[in-house]
């Protein structure tokens, strides 16, 4: 198949879009980036890779940061981890207090900022230094030592952080988070202020697609079946409250964030990357996701 011609036609058709939503203006450091930007990067399981544009420009990954902690997560706690998070979608914003307190500090899912906060509590709990674990384990994934995460990003979401605060201490008071409060947010602004491109990330969720090899990186191992169930949750919780609408349009498990990126993978195929920092009024990239929906379409490429 040749997936440079595809770009190349997904590029064109999605230039009337490409002015349409903004960057996540209520974190400071994310309102500066510049909105007019979009790269995508596409890594085959048979080693074949195939990027466009502004693949090579790192950006802050956000909430895709929460599949890699879930993996770490999962690693240490098992099917234990169950007990203390939900595996559904949430029908709500990803930082809904009134869900999170309608069920007594059970988070919905792990995707959402409830279920990310809880997952770096199970974290710190495990290691004396997640912050430059979590970092190794992008680093392997990635096959790059040169992934770091950005102070200024971090401290700007802390800055601005009252509702994760609030969240935390809600799931606090209901004895869902059992460490330090303040320790937790640290490590949860760090992850989510991680940087990579698209080249990066989509290289990072190959191993999410490939059901035939053992996954083992950085220390953090993890069984098919796990992968799996991990590659489900993406399906149905990966995009906020329009986790229904990705599935109908473009079909695969993934996860976005705020920064403008979606990472997403076909089990047994491919994993690809896409960037575009102008979202729409769900938090998602508006080109990214016309994007994955094209690029589905034209190759007849999904899980449907």
């Amino acid at each position: 198949m040749n997936y440079t011609s595809i770009f190349e036609t997904i590029h064109h058709e999605i230039q009337p879009f490409a002015h349409l939503g903004q960057q996540a203006t209520y974190i400071p450091a994310l309102a500066r980036v510049n909105p007019n930007q979009f790269g995508i990067c596409l890594h085959t399981l048979e080693g074949e890779t195939v990027a466009l544009g502004d693949a090579d420009v790192r950006f802050s990954i956000q909430s895709i940061s929460k599949v890699f902690s879930l993996a770490m997560a999962l690693h240490f706690e098992g099917e234990n981890l169950w007990t203390r998070m939900g595996r559904e979608p949430s029908g709500t914003t990803f930082n809904s207090l009134v869900q999170l307190e309608y069920e007594h500090g059970i988070p919905r899912n792990p995707l959402i900022n409830a279920g990310a906060l809880v997952t770096a509590d199970v974290l710190l709990a495990h290691m004396d230094n997640p912050e430059e674990y979590f970092l190794e384990f992008l680093r392997t994934l990635a096959g790059t030592q040169e992934v770091c995460y950005n102070p200024e990003v971090a401290e700007s979401e802390q800055s601005c952080g009252y509702m994760n605060a609030a969240i935390a201490n809600l799931l606090k008071h209901y004895g869902n988070i059992r460490g330090d409060i303040d320790r937790v947010l640290h490590l949860y602004f760090m992850m989510c202020a991680v940087e990579m491109n698209c080249r990066e990330l989509a290289q990072a969720f190959l191993p999410f697609a490939n059901h035939q090899q053992p996954f083992g990186y950085a220390g953090i191992t993890l069984t098919t079946s796990q992968i799996k169930r991990m590659n489900a949750i993406m399906q149905t919780c990966g995009f906020y409250d329009e986790a229904g609408e990705f599935s109908y349009l473009v079909g695969l498990p993934g996860k976005s964030g705020v920064g403008g990126g979606i990472a997403a993978i076909c089990p047994s195929r491919y994993a690809i990357a896409v960037w575009s920092p102008r979202l729409n009024a769900k938090g998602n990239s508006i080109l990214g996701m016309k994007a994955l929906e094209l690029f589905t379409t034209l190759t007849a490429e999904s899980i449907f």
